[in-house]
C-alpha cells in the first residue's frame, strides 16, 4: 500500500461521494477539477480498487466505494476533532493544570492567583495537591503535576528551581508566653524552652538540620518533646501550652495559628527560599505556562503575609519552565 496517502485524499473522496460530481466537489474544496480528479485517481491506484463509476451525467460509488465511505468519513471526523482539541489547548480553551504546593501556600497565596486565572480561562481544570517539600519534588519528577511551589528540598539535578519568595523563620508561642510582645527572639533563648518540631521528613525540619550541621545554629533536639507531621498539629499543641515551635512565617500564617504569636528569630536571622519547581527538559502546556506566569506576577505584586518577601522576576525564559 502506498503510504503517501493523506487526509487530503480522504476529503477528496468523501466530497465527490457527497456531491456525485467532480465539478461540484472541486468547487466546494476550492480546487480545480483536474487537481481533484488526480487526487481521487491517486487514492484508487494506491488501494488497487475503483471507488467511483464515472458516467457522462453522474459519478456513482462502486460497492467498494460504498463500503469505504463511512470509514473515510469517521477518519476525517476523528482527525478534525483531534486537531480542534489541539487548537483549543493552544488557545487555552480547554485542558488541565496540576500544581503541588504546601498547605500554607495553597491556603494563603494561591486563592487570588487561581481566581484571576479562572476569570480569564474558565474552561481550564486546575488540580491542587497539598504536599511536603519532598513530595512536591517527587510529583514533579513523576509528571503527576505540571509544576510545584516549595522549597529546594534536595537540589535534585533533574529539577529546575526558580526562587520567588523568601520566608523568615520565627518562634510561635501561645498567648501569655514570656516571649509575647517581643520584637524578636534570639535563638539562644530557646535553650530554656520545650520545643515542638516538625518531623524529619518535612522540608522545614530538613532545613533546620542543615543550619545546625553548618554550625549556624546552636539548637539541640534534646528539648524536642514532640514531633508532628504537619503545622496544623503543632498549632493545636501550642494552644494547649505543651510547647513552642520554630516555623517559617508562611507556615504559621494559616487559620490554624489564629490567636498564636509569631516572633522573628535573630542572631542569626534565618530564611528559606520558596521556588517554582519544574522538571528540566519538559515543556509546559500553554495553560500550565500561563498559570505559572500568573503565579510569578501575583507574587511580585500581591500583599504578602508578614515576613515574606518577593524575589520573583517579571520575565523568565520558558526553556525550563
Amino acid at each position: 500500500m502506498n503510504t503517501s496517502l493523506s487526509i487530503r485524499h480522504l476529503r477528496a473522496f468523501t466530497e465527490v461521494a457527497c456531491c456525485g460530481s467532480f465539478t461540484q466537489a472541486a468547487s466546494r474544496l476550492h480546487l480545480t477539477q483536474s487537481s481533484l480528479t488526480a487526487t481521487v485517481k491517486q487514492l484508487e491506484q494506491s488501494v488497487g480498487l475503483t471507488l467511483f463509476d464515472r458516467t457522462t451525467r453522474r459519478v456513482l460509488l462502486t460497492a467498494q466505494g460504498e463500503q469505504f465511505r463511512p470509514v473515510a468519513e469517521k477518519l476525517i471526523s476523528d482527525f478534525d476533532t483531534a486537531i480542534g482539541d489541539l487548537q483549543a489547548i493552544a488557545g487555552q480553551q480547554q485542558g488541565q493544570v496540576g500544581i503541588a504546593a504546601s498547605p500554607s501556600t495553597i491556603s494563603r497565596l494561591l486563592p487570588p492567583v487561581i481566581d484571576d486565572y479562572r476569570q480569564q480561562f474558565p474552561e481550564i481544570a486546575i488540580s491542587l495537591r497539598d504536599d511536603s517539600a519532598g513530595q512536591i519534588e517527587q510529583r514533579v519528577l513523576d509528571n503527576d503535576v505540571d509544576f510545584g511551589i516549595g522549597a529546594n528540598h534536595s537540589a535534585n539535578p533533574e529539577l529546575y528551581y526558580q526562587p520567588v519568595l523568601t520566608d523568615r523563620y520565627g518562634v510561635v508561642v501561645p498567648e501569655g508566653h514570656r516571649f509575647e510582645g517581643f520584637e524578636s527572639v534570639q535563638w539562644q533563648a530557646l535553650i530554656e524552652e520545650e520545643l515542638l518540631f516538625l518531623s524529619a521528613d518535612t522540608g522545614i525540619r530538613a532545613q533546620l538540620n542543615q543550619f545546625r550541621q553548618a554550625g549556624q545554629l546552636q539548637l539541640s533536639d534534646q528539648k524536642a518533646i514532640l514531633e508532628v507531621s504537619n503545622p496544623a498539629g503543632i498549632a493545636a499543641l501550642i494552644r494547649q501550652r505543651i510547647g513552642i515551635s520554630v516555623l517559617p512565617a508562611l507556615a504559621s500564617s494559616t487559620e490554624s495559628f489564629k490567636a498564636l504569636h509569631f516572633i522573628p528569630l535573630v542572631e542569626p536571622q534565618m530564611r528559606r527560599e520558596i521556588c517554582l519547581v519544574s522538571r528540566k527538559g519538559r515543556s509546559l502546556s500553554p495553560a500550565a505556562s500561563t498559570l505559572l506566569s500568573f503565579v510569578r506576577q501575583h507574587f511580585l505584586t500581591m500583599r504578602l503575609p508578614a515576613y515574606l518577601e518577593s524575589t520573583a522576576q517579571p520575565q523568565h525564559s520558558n526553556q525550563d519552565l
